[in-house]
């Protein structure tokens, strides 16, 4: 009796969804994480090792020093995120490795999550929280002067990296009023800056010095390191916010938390940081910023749309076709 070919083996460094583990686990032969704890070194070591196809989310660290200890069965990392600069390409590239990601299936909901704080910061959503948690037995009630923060209507809202979050924040902003600009490695078709209203600055030092609200939309790669250097942070107005949805490597931390606190920058709103899962005290202890635990992309929705993605990059792969999400050099 013929024996059914082997199920490649399909390692996850972290847990995913029901509904895509049980997928996986039908498709090929998946070591999931019950566990749900990141993956040491090591552990990443003994997986490439041991892996046909490795699923690492965007907080593995993928570097030189894992890959060379691969094994030559592995020859697809497919990543569970859509940046990928947790992975050494260049590492990947040489040992004839394809990396994958799953682009586009985040976008709605990081720009639903870039909107709620580009609300949240100048109303001081955050704070009247906070203020009403803790003053819940006698708050003292409205009053005309108190807690007033700033309207976004007619504002100027600087947008860097107009890939597809970029323009669905810019879709969103334009429902409320405020007016388009963005900084861009390309500038956008014609017909699109019309659609947005959009004014297009190849200089980002001009645009930020002239902005009332900054929304960083660019990914992370060296190009984009520290590209809100202490320099350009100081070119901002002190009537001026910052939004991250992005990557916290974008921004200078130290210069931005030393900025706010002395109230040379009115506020942020962060949902990504430097060196997570640290964060900065100074941001975390001023009224005037916003911090959220990496969530922008945290729905139901997304993370299965993420799986699938994820799946159907592997099946692809392994009847002998190019993934439709292969990763090439990053731009925005």
């Amino acid at each position: 009796m013929p024996t059914s070919p082997r199920k490649p083996i399909v390692i996850v460094t972290r847990r995913l969804p029901d509904v895509v583990e049980t997928r996986m686990r039908e498709l090929f032969d998946a070591r999931l994480n019950v566990s749900d704890k990141p993956m040491s070194q090591a552990e990443l070591i003994e997986a490439v090792a041991t892996a046909d196809v490795l699923v690492p989310t965007v907080t593995d660290r993928i570097d030189r020093a894992v890959l060379s200890q691969a094994g030559p069965q592995l020859k697809l990392i497919s990543n569970f995120g859509t940046g990928v600069d947790n992975i050494d390409l260049d590492t990947a590239r040489n040992r004839s490795i394809i990396v994958t990601n799953t682009p586009g299936v985040l976008t709605e909901d990081t720009a639903d999550m870039t909107m709620a704080l580009i609300l949240a910061v100048p109303r001081r959503l955050a704070e009247g929280t906070a203020y009403l948690k803790d003053h819940a037995k006698g708050w003292g009630g409205w009053s005309p002067t108190w807690m007033l923060g700033h309207r976004i209507y007619g504002k100027r809202l600087g947008i860097i990296g107009m890939g597809r979050i970029g323009t669905a924040v810019a879709r969103r902003a334009r429902a409320f009023g405020l007016q388009i600009h963005y900084h861009n490695r390309r500038r956008l078709p014609e017909e699109m800056e019309q659609e947005f209203e959009a004014t297009y600055w190849d200089s980002l030092d001009q645009m930020l010095a002239r902005m009332d609200i900054i929304s960083v939309n660019c990914p992370h790669t060296p190009a984009t390191y520290h590209l809100l250097s202490a320099r350009r942070l100081k070119l901002l107005k002190p009537t001026a916010y910052i939004v991250n949805t992005a990557r916290g490597e974008v921004i200078d931390e130290n210069e931005l938390a030393r900025l706010i606190q002395s109230e040379a920058i009115a506020g942020a709103g962060l949902d990504v940081f430097e060196h997570e899962p640290a964060v900065n005290e100074r941001l975390l202890s001023s009224d005037r910023v916003v911090a959220l635990p990496h969530m922008g992309s945290a729905t139901v929705e997304g993370r299965i749309d993420m799986g699938e993605k994820v799946i159907i990059n592997i099946k692809t792969f392994l009847d002998g076709h190019a993934p439709p999400d292969r990763v090439f050099p990053a731009m925005f």
